[in-house]
């Protein structure tokens, strides 16, 4: 049977099952064998207490009650699609994870797994047995173990985590956050092939769908930054990176000049995107102007948007891309108008002091030798302007 959908040891618990022999179910094989039975028919219509109906019954009493073990049978759905899509057991252990998670933390009984939880304290057993009596369980207890699943079922088990409107969304963002982490490479480099750089684009749209629809909302702007790196490297779709550019953008004043560095791309012989940043600063400067003449006014000093935008964001900003000029300036490639530009984007009031800029602008004219005087001139009035 060469399309049998569950494999040998499927078939084998089917023909046990024949027998009358015993057979043991569990979390790794009942998805299996649920599949098998359903394809060989062997259903209430043939035979009273048939293996359809037997496999039934112990899928949802045991497994579904179970943390662990609807992870683990979900994780073993993926091998016999589409049955176990057809037969509902995908959706029923992502139902059931779902539940699980969204529950009050003051209810969660059964064990999960939980690595940052361990304090040098617990060195001795014994003091470990009475914190783990007296502890009460963090609202993210359920981050880690969901991080077993390949991005497919983990969307949408985040998915069905958000529409039961149970989570808070900072416990999302910090799940979506750990998920990327475990999954995305380590470096850009390891992508060099085109079934790994497939596979990551892959994850990044799906990473970046699931952030929490609050644009910046616990998510750190270097998280952030992170997502961009990987999706210019792996070419993810224009909209995923403008998606990206504008969340950046409402926490601009969060990230560092290290974390800007975008590695640009081919055919650009720049060491980095420079034009990405400039997009960037473009909406940040955009978007504060606006409040500060018109919505943050008439809004009791509350910034729209979810724009972050905390006591001296404007000269952080300001100071921010100093650096990141100082940075860009050693690149030999990099176009004097683009340097010019970026520094001109950041207003005179985010910039009181030129010291910074100064740095950038001595590094710039360093490294490009080859300037003419009018060149050199263009490029020392940046520092001239308010000075």
């Amino acid at each position: 049977m060469p399309d049998f959908p569950a494999g040998p040891k499927a078939f084998e618990i089917c023909a046990k099952f024949c027998y009358d022999m015993t057979v043991t179910l569990n979390a790794y094989n009942i998805v299996a064998a649920r599949c098998a039975a359903e394809y060989l028919g062997m259903t209430e219509d043939v035979d009273q207490g048939n293996l359809v109906m037997k496999t039934d019954a112990f899928f949802n009493s045991c497994i579904l009650r179970g943390w662990k073990d609807s992870i683990i049978a979900l994780k073993t759905t993926k091998s016999i699609l589409p049955y176990s899509k057809d037969l509902k057991i995908v959706r029923r252990c992502i139902d059931s994870i779902a539940s699980r998670a969204s529950v009050d933390p003051l209810n969660v009984t059964w064990s999960y797994t939980y690595k940052k939880r361990a304090t040098a304290v617990e060195v001795d057993e014994n003091w470990v047995e009475i914190q783990k009596k007296s502890r009460v369980v963090p609202k993210d207890w359920w981050v880690e173990d969901l991080l077993e699943l390949e991005i497919d079922l983990y969307k949408q088990v985040i998915l069905a985590i958000k529409s039961k409107e149970r989570m808070p969304i900072g416990v999302i963002g910090q799940a979506i956050k750990a998920y990327a982490v475990s999954w995305l490479p380590n470096s850009f480099g390891s992508m060099a092939s085109d079934d790994n750089a497939h596979k990551c684009r892959v994850l990044v749209e799906a990473i970046v769908s699931l952030l929490p629809s609050n644009e910046g909302v616990c998510i750190s702007s270097s998280f952030l930054l992170k997502l961009l790196k990987f999706a210019v490297s792996v070419q993810a779709s224009d909209a995923l990176k403008e998606e990206l550019v504008k969340r950046i953008s409402l926490r601009l004043n969060e990230a560092s000049a290290k974390d800007l560095l975008i590695p640009a791309q081919s055919p650009d012989t720049m060491c980095y995107d420079v034009g990405l940043v400039q997009t960037i600063v473009n909406q940040f400067v955009t978007r504060y102007t606006h409040i500060q003449d018109s919505d943050y006014s008439k809004n009791d000093g509350k910034c729209p948007e979810d724009f972050v935008m905390k006591p001296g964001s404007w000269l952080i900003v300001g100071k921010l891309i100093d650096r990141y000029l100082a940075e860009i300036a050693r690149d030999q490639k990099l176009p004097r108008s683009s340097f010019i530009e970026l520094a001109q984007s950041i207003p005179k009031s985010a910039r009181p002091v030129h010291d910074r800029l100064y740095k950038a602008v001595d590094v710039f004219l360093k490294e490009h030798p080859s300037l003419d005087k009018t060149e050199r001139k263009e490029i020392c009035a940046l520092i001239d302007v308010g000075s």
